[in-house]
């Protein structure tokens, strides 16, 4: 596997797929990268204290964060949530973070892309409702910012315009002044602004008043 010998950095720095497998021994990692031979398999007991008092605790941990990593990507505060359960010390999950989150296997920017990336287009939601669920995810409110302000105005806009869409179509009998109160209320849980929220439902209640005429 090729890496930056220069600077030392995995081929597949920040790509987390590729990474694991990377540290799993499926791609042929580097020494410094492999997990033991004599790390334990299967799944992880309740407290590294089950192991008995020889335990490799950071072989332990870091087995705990591969396999929370396998499925999908997470964010730091959610596997070191992981190790607290297992109770993996302070000290090493601190250190396990830190060198994940060095080689890119943790990348809280990155995630918050992917997570409002698909939560927007998955349920719709907007940056109002995305900003919770990041500091939910235990994602730093700048690294959040940041993140939420690549949001383009029109998509988001689209978002909410799609959602009215969809829930017209179970809404033709009904009268016009209860139809925009539930959609705006729709859109309000979602996250959309009031201004927005009104602007959308006025706009394909109208549209589709015209096709009914």
């Amino acid at each position: 596997m090729s890496t930056d010998i220069a600077g030392g950095t995995p081929a597949w720095h920040g790509d987390v797929h590729a990474g694991v497998a990377a540290w799993l021994g499926q791609a042929g990692p580097p020494p410094e990268f492999a997990v033991p031979a004599d790390a334990p398999v299967g799944p992880a007991p309740e407290d590294l204290e089950a192991l008995g008092p020889e335990a490799d605790h950071e072989a332990v941990a870091r087995k705990i964060l591969l396999d929370a990593l396998t499925g999908a990507a997470r964010s730091r505060a959610e596997l070191a949530q992981k190790l607290a359960k297992k109770d993996v010390p302070a000290t090493i999950a601190t250190q396990l973070l830190d060198r994940f989150e060095e080689v890119g296997l943790i990348d809280d920017a990155a995630f918050a892309r992917m997570w409002i990336a698909s939560r927007q287009s998955g349920k719709g939601l907007a940056s109002r409702a995305l900003a919770q669920e990041l500091r939910r995810k235990g994602i730093d409110d700048a690294v959040a910012r940041e993140a939420l302000d690549e949001i383009d105005p029109e998509d988001e806009r689209e978002v909410a315009r799609r959602l009215v869409q969809r829930k017209l179509r179970s809404m033709r009998a009904l009268d016009p002044q209860v139809a925009t109160r539930r959609l705006v209320g729709m859109l309000a849980r979602k996250g959309h602004s009031p201004g927005l929220a009104y602007a959308v439902v006025r706009e394909e209640l109208g549209a589709a008043a015209d096709l009914d005429d």
